[in-house]
């Protein structure tokens, strides 16, 4: 048997024993995929009333294998006992059972409006179990770089890279040939086979991509030498050969091109886009550090140069990049893109200074400093969602107050259209604040402003029209959407028996239209409202002041999206009237409702789906 069939059936074998030694792991994941494939069963009508019981177990089972790797490793490599060893399995099975607890209970996004048709989990919600995920992950690396006489956090860091390419390998190697089959026997055997096959196989070689993960780690147990510890934990040729003559140079060479805008900021007083550099600083101070790290252990001359020279440039770049921030922050206050580079820049700081300081030792209080900043992104009051909020609410508050638009905690229009600039900040402020998640809001802020889609809200409530301040970047659109279009396609219709034809919807003006006529049997008045947070509208209609109907689209919704499931965003679809249309009857009136138009868009990154209904015309028939 030569060696590569060796090192093949050796990591295999290892997939199989991580279910020994990773139990409470291997079964959240495998938990993971159960929930993966329902969803991938059920089409999205019928998983829609479930999307938030799946959300919730997705992360709380991701969170839970990813607790139960950290708690095993501590208590394999630090306790010599099998009750240790239970207990860890039992309290990463625990978190797990605890998470989606909370998330389902304590999780869900809530909105002012009741009328939402669908529950998701809130962003911040997601946040705070993806920060524990993070901070998991880092204290298994710890962890598994003990003890000191066989390993050390470098090592420990560059096995779980190794660990994860060689599973990734073996799963695109997986993924290709089980696919390659199913395609031969759609092609072959059975032409109506569904393309969820696909899915499926992707969902299942994931989960044993992740056993393979697991398998490849060696013996943690206190008091065991696992020969494979130094295997994994060594780096090849040609990876020391990527990192120090290829990622070394291409990482010094971005140093002085960074130092030379620093020049230049020097010289001319002019920043780039702030998002452009955000990005640019980010990547710089965690792949520098990321590569200073792998780098740790090498004797070549060029890395130890590295090693002695990247902290120094990084703390210089990192004066020229706070600049920028401050510049950032007096024009525009603190929001989401400024808070998260200010964590950024504190942790490259000061991770910069302890590398200069304790050199390699300082591995662990990196660690640390990480972890404290993810945990202060996601708290109370001072996290993520909250402060920039309240900094926009203090910028949006100081604003209207110079131009004399809040008088007796009450925000009034401006007697005078104010500068563009100050129209600009105003806009700005305003439109951060209200699609802010959950934001709390001061007494004077105008909750109708929240209906940010009504521009003519918006002037009759601060005397101006929005004006957005002009991006720094272009816009490029994002993809992946899925969605259903339709258009009613041209034809006559039958109206024969309805007195009355009436348009309630002015495109982009109200969310709520009124519109009142004279009947036998009294006034009618018929009130289309949208939404807000979906966009589904209902239809009221009053007699004499009293509600005679109060009817929303949900129903209708359903069906469509029955009959045309959601998928991939492309050309609108042509429908028939029976398609574009819906009635409603009692005993007092009868409605018939066509549609000109129907866009569903969900967005699966954000989990959040809009609705756009556009009426054709309203016919009532009074009885």
């Amino acid at each position: 048997m030569n060696s590569f069939t060796q090192s093949v059936i050796k990591v295999l074998g290892g997939a199989v024993k991580a279910l020994e030694t990773f139990p409470a792991a291997i079964i959240s994941a495998f938990a993971f995929a159960v929930v993966t494939i329902i969803r991938i069963n059920l089409e999205w009508p019928q998983q829609e009333p479930y999307n938030f019981l799946f959300n919730c177990l997705h992360w709380s089972f991701a969170l839970g294998a990813i607790a139960s790797l950290a708690l095993i490793t501590i208590a394999q490599s630090r306790y010599k006992s099998k009750r240790a060893f239970l207990t860890a399995n039992l309290i990463g099975l625990a978190i797990a059972a605890i998470t989606f607890l909370i998330l389902y209970f304590f999780g869900e996004l809530h909105t002012e409006n009741p009328e939402t048709r669908y529950s998701v989990i809130s962003n911040l919600a997601a946040a705070r179990v993806g920060a524990a995920i993070l901070i998991s992950f880092l204290i298994f690396i710890i962890t598994a770089g003990y003890p000191k006489d066989q390993s050390d956090f470098a090592r420990s860091f560059f096995m779980t890279h190794k660990a994860f390419f060689i599973a990734l390998l073996y799963g695109i190697v997986i993924m290709a040939g089980t696919s390659g089959v199913a395609g031969a026997v759609q092609a072959l055997l059975y032409h109506e086979m569904s393309e969820k096959v696909y899915m499926y196989i992707a969902t299942l070689t994931g989960f044993l991509a992740f056993t393979i993960y697991l398998g490849y780690f060696p013996d943690f147990r206190k008091g065991m030498t696992d020969p494979h510890r130094e295997i994994a934990q060594k780096q090849p040729r040609f990876i020391e050969i990527l990192f120090v003559y290829i990622m070394i140079p291409i990482m010094l060479a971005l140093t002085i091109v960074l130092l030379l805008w620093a020049g230049r900021t020097i010289m001319t007083g002019t920043w780039p886009a702030f998002s452009r550099l955000a990005g640019i600083a980010t990547a710089y101070s965690f792949g520098g550090l990321w590569l200073h790290i792998m780098v740790t252990h090498h004797r070549s001359g060029l890395a130890i140069f590295y090693r002695r020279v990247y902290p120094f440039a990084a703390l210089l770049i990192l004066a020229f990049e706070a600049g920028a921030l401050v510049s950032q922050l007096s024009e525009y206050g603190l929001k989401f893109v400024e808070y998260s580079f200010a964590l950024v820049w504190a942790v490259a700081a000061a991770s910069a200074i302890l590398l200069i300081i304790l050199k390699m030792k300082s591995h662990p209080f990196i660690i640390a400093l990480t972890c404290a900043a993810a945990i202060f992104a996601v708290l109370p009051m001072i996290g993520y969602h909250a402060l920039p909020v309240a900094s926009q609410v203090d910028r949006l508050e100081k604003l209207l107050i110079e131009e004399k638009m809040l008088e007796n905690n009450r925000i009034i229009p401006a007697a005078v259209e104010p500068e563009l600039a100050v129209r600009e900040s105003i806009t700005d402020s305003i439109y951060y604040i209200v699609y802010a998640e959950n934001p709390k809001l001061p007494e004077w802020f105008d909750t109708e402003l929240t209906a940010v889609s009504n521009t003519d809200v918006f002037k009759e409530k601060l005397g101006f029209m929005p004006v957005w301040p002009q991006p720094e970047d272009g816009y490029k659109g994002g993809t992946g959407y899925l969605g259903t279009s339709l258009y009613l396609n041209p034809q006559p219709i039958d109206i024969s028996g309805y007195n009355w034809g009436i348009n309630l919807q002015e495109y982009g003006v109200k969310e709520v239209k009124t519109v009142k006529m004279q009947g036998e049997k009294g006034e009618y008045g018929l009130e289309w409202k949208i939404n807000s947070a979906d966009g589904i509208p209902s239809l009221i209609v009053k007699l004499d002041d009293r509600i005679i109907l109060d009817q929303d689209m949900n129903s209708y919704i359903d069906r469509v999206t029955d009959k045309y499931p959601p998928g991939n965003m492309g050309m609108p679809k042509e429908a028939d009237f029976k398609d574009m249309s819906l009635t409603f009857e009692n005993q007092e009136i009868a409605v018939l409702i066509v549609f000109n138009n129907i866009d569903i868009n969900i967005d699966p990154q954000a989990d959040r789906i809009s609705y756009w209904l556009n009426l054709n015309m309203i016919y009532l028939k009074e009885k």
